[in-house]
């Protein structure tokens, strides 16, 4: 199945080259490290750009929550909300050398689901006039209830991620190979999460006709999913097969004794680094300054996250809403107070 084409009589509220996000214009070929087959994207479906932008973002936003107690915390490069080298190296980290590490494939899992998850809720809510409900998949009607409201389409938005997230991925690498399967890994999180949302209709609530329709989980439900297959990552080895267009890299389990991943399972060949120091090469901005808790014997404890360097404690004040009264009726009045923390960091 293919994208639909854009109508020659549909009107379009911008540019042919550009896109807006809020009141921003975005334009294509400003966007660095497209390759020709995305930016052919951009141009041609420029409607649904602002929604490709935006999932990129949530995938960042729920990375940054994943890993926020963690060594390597998704940190972003610039204003642009990059990633760092751990995704790609892109046009302006040409001396970067692309990683194959959990991290990696976690990374392009969510950033993938994010586009998806956009794009779908985007379709559904009206946003773009190339997409809509889905028809598609309803099937009969339950005990007790109908179809009705809008069925979000995850087959078309899961169809955009895939023809914008891996026109990269066009090599016949071992890199290559690694992110189109952790990128459809992504895509696929969202099909196996989505659930049948009802509302009830009828006087006071009596629920005399119960409608429903398929829709996408918050995305913190596919965080909470993508990370447990970071954690239970499959660990591969590259093989190099001769074929008539030339040498072909391939992946494989590097231990024959464990279950062969799924479509549903991330896969890296590399192992991450312990990203205790700044290194450019592999996207690690260190831990020194991070937050840690002194607590935790956890990775977010101040042994661990600070890699046996110690750390520093300073207090901090802040203020607070306290004491505060619910007057009858109805609202509740505080008083503000000052209060000291003990806030540690990591030398």
């Amino acid at each position: 199945m293919s994208l639909p084409p854009l109508s020659p009589c549909r009107s379009l509220a911008v540019g042919h080259q550009y896109s807006s996000l809020g009141s921003q214009p975005i334009l294509c070929g400003s966007i660095p490290g497209l390759v020709p087959k995305q930016l052919r994207f951009c141009r041609n479906y420029v409607e649904i750009m602002p929604s490709v932008a935006e999932g990129v973002k949530i995938g960042i936003q729920e990375c940054q929550h994943q890993f926020r107690g963690r060594r390597w915390n998704c940190t972003t490069i610039n204003d642009k909300a990059i990633f760092g080298p751990v995704l790609d190296k892109g046009v302006k980290f040409k001396k970067y050398k692309k990683l194959a590490t959990r991290e990696s494939a976690f990374v392009h899992a969510i950033a993938s689901a994010g586009v998806a998850f956009a794009v779908t809720r985007s379709c559904a809510e009206g946003s773009a006039t190339i997409c809509g409900c889905d028809t598609r998949h309803k099937g009969p009607p339950g005990e007790g209830w109908k179809w009705g409201g809008c069925s979000e389409d995850v087959e078309f938005g899961s169809m955009v991620s895939r023809e914008f997230a891996d026109a990269r991925e066009n090599r016949p690498d071992a890199r290559s190979a690694m992110n189109r399967h952790n990128n459809e890994a992504g895509r696929t999180s969202l099909n196996d999460n989505m659930f049948l949302k009802c509302k009830c209709h009828g006087l006071s609530g009596s629920c005399e006709v119960k409608t429903c329709w398929w829709s996408q989980p918050d995305f913190r439900v596919i965080g909470d999913y993508m990370k447990d297959k970071y954690d239970s990552a499959s660990e591969m080895v590259v093989e190099k097969h001769k074929e008539s267009r030339g040498w072909v890299e391939t992946l494989r389990s590097k231990y024959n004794f464990f279950k062969p991943p799924t479509e549903r399972d991330l896969v890296y060949y590399e192992s991450s680094p312990n990203f205790c120091e700044p290194n450019p090469e592999t996207g690690s901005f260190g831990t020194r300054d991070r937050t840690c808790n002194l607590t935790s014997h956890g990775i977010d404890g101040c042994d661990l996250l600070c890699c046996g360097r110690g750390h520093n404690t300073q207090a901090e004040k802040r203020k607070e809403k306290c004491h505060c009264i619910f007057h009858w009726c109805c609202y509740v009045s505080c008083q503000e107070c000052v209060r000291v923390y003990d806030v540690h960091t990591c030398k």
